[in-house]
């Protein structure tokens, strides 16, 4: 199972039940590096220096990112979704559908339509 890090705009629900999936997630409040303002692409290197794939709902940024610094340990960017269960669930699936390493690779988690 993938080493996930999330970005401290990730709901600790979602987080909470990722956990219960089986996930060792880190955040970066438990790091102590919370509302620090700590740029992206610091964030990166963090995940990427502590083996994780970066967790985040900052589509934007983390797509550029990407594109500039191909070299991390994956960044998977979900859509903002109060149902935090089924955020986690559909992580969760895009993480096991995978059919090569998560390394290098931006994922999206997008939130199926109501």
């Amino acid at each position: 199972m993938a080493l996930l890090l999330a970005d401290e705009n990730f709901p600790m629900p979602a987080i909470s039940a990722l956990r219960q999936l089986g996930y060792d997630v880190q955040t970066l409040l438990e790091l102590g590096k919370a509302g620090l303002a700590i740029p992206d692409d610091d964030v990166l290197q963090l995940a990427t220096s502590l083996n994780r794939c970066l967790l985040t709902l900052n589509r934007k940024d983390f797509i550029k990112l990407h594109a500039i610094q191909p070299d991390h340990v994956g960044i998977l960017i979900c859509k903002v979704d109060p149902d935090f269960a089924a955020l986690a669930d559909r992580i969760h699936s895009c993480l096991t559908n995978l059919t090569v390493p998560v390394g290098g690779q931006l994922l999206r988690v997008q939130r199926t339509p109501s």
